[in-house]
């Protein structure tokens, strides 16, 4: 953990191999990391700089990202083909969604309706509905996308 105000360290946490990714939970008191290596996430409680769970996911995540309520978190599975959604509450994994080739990083819509992940293998966006976690559409976009923003 860095101290922004001070640009120190204050904390080391140890998370599974090859760390590729964090994400804040909305309430600022969890932290997931997405663990490449270890295929799990990772929950940091950021009060205390202690882990509070490690989460099996899909093979090789590489991105997490929490839905604006903050209950559910979405991690794309860049070798699986797949997103997990997390349930924050209980940290498990709650549903596996497949998409298309290497996904690579999941943007989640303001009103958490849609979560956007960009496939960067199949040069293509898929469109998540949050609320039955399916995909609902494939946007083909252009060579090798890497990152979607929401607005």
């Amino acid at each position: 953990m860095i101290n922004t105000g001070t640009n120190t360290v204050t904390a080391t946490v140890a998370v599974g191999a090859h760390p590729l990714h964090v994400a804040i939970s909305p309430n600022g008191a969890s932290a997931y990391v997405a663990d490449a290596g270890a295929n799990s996430v990772t929950v940091i409680n950021t009060a205390t700089n202690t882990v509070l769970a490690t989460v099996g996911v899909g093979a090789i995540p590489v991105d997490v990202s929490i839905s604006p309520d903050g209950a559910h978190a979405y991690v794309a599975n860049a070798e699986a083909k797949s997103v997990s959604v997390i349930d924050t509450a209980t940290k498990t994994v709650v549903a596996t969604v497949g998409v298309e080739s290497i996904p690579v990083h999941v943007s989640i819509s303001p009103d958490g309706a849609h979560a956007y992940v960009t496939n960067a293998g199949s040069n293509s966006v898929s469109v998540i509905d949050t609320n039955t976690d399916a995909v609902s559409a494939t946007v083909p976009v252009g060579v090798h996308p890497v990152n979607v923003a929401i607005f």
